[in-house]
């Protein structure tokens, strides 16, 4: 995985100066960039292409006729692409500004969408999906990482034009590759309707119905010969789903079909409005999400962004509690809420004990909550933090895992951050089977909140636990979320405060600006 938030001077085609990332998913990287020609913001993704090199001659010039078509046919609803190259290898896109949030981001951040709003947002990429079929183009690439989601108005999908520019069956996010993609048929409308219901899928259920196996090859070989994920929280969209996830695209639901389904549940449940998702707030009247806005033109980068609605934190200690010293033994420690939290709680907290030097942090705090300012760790990552913390406690297990604990004389509340390279291929199984069981020989009074539940986090299978215990003869409550990184790698938060405060206004708000702004280092 690679580092967000970091600054770098290269650029593209000498035009697209890259000033961080903003997104990654499988084979695909998207920046924040500078245009230097015209001195406006832009978004700028890369792909790597499959070394053929007809194919990637032809990937600039194909994905400009596809957007172009898509958007004739579908004004405002696709993302403007305003150069494509070939360079190094790899497709570079470079689209205008999109004022909204990334579908999977706004997941990971709010978790499953209820059945109104992943219905109405079915129905927007169906718009899109029945302009470009009505005009013989198909994705080919869908997934939630290309579908942005805006405070006003309808869903912005992006990617199109990238199916068949070379011999690969899919590019990017394999794990919403339909099955003949898998097995490198020919890709045609049967395909997006696919990826329509494995998107809706992780809408409701908070995780796709194939997972990403760390290796391409062997994401598409479970998509083509695996049962998908049942659904169980799907409710009157339950055979929505399970209709366009059909392994036959010949049995597959017609989108016609589709609509009259996703309409039914949205006059049945008129009620229903969608959360607003944030929108931006940038400097030198240029929109973008909130997480890429108010960047100074001096170069210098601060996390921008407006406090999401509904939030759920803490990168659950995630099997990188495995080798680290006392891990299972500090009440403080292990007594944290876990991510499956409900949204708009507090969690995850931290194990303290030897103070370590805070290195600097970046001050600047435009966007963030007044008294929070950007932290970045020597270890690579960066989280926003409330003035005055710093870090209580650092353990190492060589070089396999580590703990960063964050907080705040005379503050009982407390923020954990742990890595390892040894957790399982499950990030529930990671809660259950190796923290959970350390929690409940810890003695200290631990008990689960609800269930392990399983759910996306910044484009990556993750799950969240939250639970009490004692700490100092206390009552605290924890939330946890962990998450997979691949290659045996995973990241954690843990939020935990006294039992007592876990509602109080200043601990949501500590909550929400930890998962928005908490970003991994890089491979």
């Amino acid at each position: 995985m690679g580092r967000a938030y970091v600054s770098t001077e290269r650029s593209v085609a000498g035009r697209y100066r890259l000033v961080e990332i903003t997104h990654r998913e499988t084979n695909r990287v998207r920046w924040y960039a500078d245009d230097l020609r015209t001195g406006r913001p832009c978004l700028v993704t890369r792909v790597e292409l499959p070394r053929d090199a007809a194919g990637a001659r032809r990937a600039p010039s194909r994905v400009l006729r596809a957007t172009e078509s898509v958007a004739r046919l579908c004004p405002g609803r696709t993302a403007t692409v305003v150069d494509a190259v070939d360079e190094s290898g790899c497709l570079w896109t470079v689209t205008t500004w999109i004022d909204g949030t990334p579908l999977d981001e706004a997941l990971s951040v709010e978790g499953a969408f209820d059945h109104a709003r992943a219905a109405r947002t079915a129905l927007e990429l169906l718009d899109v999906l029945d302009a470009a079929h009505a005009a013989g183009v198909t994705h080919g690439e869908l997934s939630p990482g290309q579908v942005f989601l805006r405070e006003s108005g309808p869903a912005v999908v992006t990617g199109y034009g990238l199916a068949g520019t070379v011999s690969a069956p899919r590019l990017t996010a394999p794990s919403y590759a339909s099955p003949e993609q898998a097995r490198g048929e020919r890709t045609g409308p049967a395909a997006d309707l696919w990826a329509l219901g494995a998107i809706l899928h992780t809408m409701l259920e908070g995780r796709p119905p194939f997972r990403d196996r760390g290796r391409p090859e062997a994401t598409l070989k479970g998509v083509d010969r695996l049962p998908p994920r049942t659904p169980v929280r799907a409710g009157p969209l339950t055979q929505v789903v399970q209709g366009l996830l059909r392994k036959d695209p010949r049995e597959r639901l017609t989108r016609q079909v589709v609509r009259e389904a996703l309409t039914r549940v949205l006059r049945e449940d008129p009620g229903a409005v969608p959360a607003a998702v944030p929108g931006p707030r940038p400097r030198g009247g240029h929109t973008g999400s909130a997480r890429y806005a108010g960047r100074g033109r001096g170069g210098r980068t601060a996390l921008l962004g407006t406090a999401l609605a509904v939030v759920t934190v803490a990168v659950a200690a995630l099997a990188a509690t495995r080798g680290l010293p006392g891990a299972g033994t500090d009440s403080a420690a292990d007594a944290r809420p876990s991510a499956s939290a409900p949204a708009g709680s507090p969690d995850e907290p931290g194990d303290p004990s030897a103070p370590t030097p805070s290195p600097s942090s970046s001050g600047g705090a435009d966007g963030l909550p007044p008294g929070y300012r950007t932290y970045r760790a020597p270890e690579g990552f960066s989280v926003a933090l409330p003035e005055g913390w710093e870090r209580l406690d650092t353990s190492r297990a060589s070089d396999l895992a580590y703990r960063v604990t964050f907080g705040a004389g005379g503050d009982q509340r407390t923020l954990a951050v742990t890595y390892s390279t040894r957790v399982g291929a499950d990030a529930v199984a990671v809660w259950r089977d190796d923290v959970e069981p350390r929690l409940e020989r810890s003695g200290d009074g631990y008990e689960r909140i609800g269930g392990i539940r399983a759910t996306a986090y910044q484009g990556r299978e993750a799950a969240d636990m939250e639970w009490y215990a004692a700490a100092d003869g206390a009552r605290v409550r924890t939330f946890g979320r962990g998450f997979l990184l691949g290659g045996g790698r995973g990241f954690s938060l843990r939020w935990t405060t006294p039992a007592a405060a876990w509602e109080e206004p200043a601990s949501r708000e500590a909550l929400r600006t930890f998962l928005r702004t908490f970003r991994p280092a890089a491979d």
